[in-house]
């Protein structure tokens, strides 16, 4: 998939999930915001796959 804001998405939900507790709550806004910005201008197959990222954010919200 050759979409920059999904693949930007990735990368911030990655990196959240890799934050230290100092600077999880920021890392986890930008990954919102990116997935955000990556669902509204992506494909329906990378839409579903962006759900998938949200869930995993969701999960590491709550830890």
């Amino acid at each position: 998939m050759g979409n920059r804001l999904f693949q930007e998405a990735q990368r911030y939900v990655e990196i959240a999930e890799n934050a230290d507790p100092a600077g999880k709550q920021k890392a986890i806004s930008h990954a919102k915001n990116a997935l955000s910005s990556a669902y509204a201008n992506s494909t329906r197959a990378e839409q579903e796959q962006l759900a998938q990222l949200q869930a995993q954010l969701d999960q590491c919200s709550a830890e």
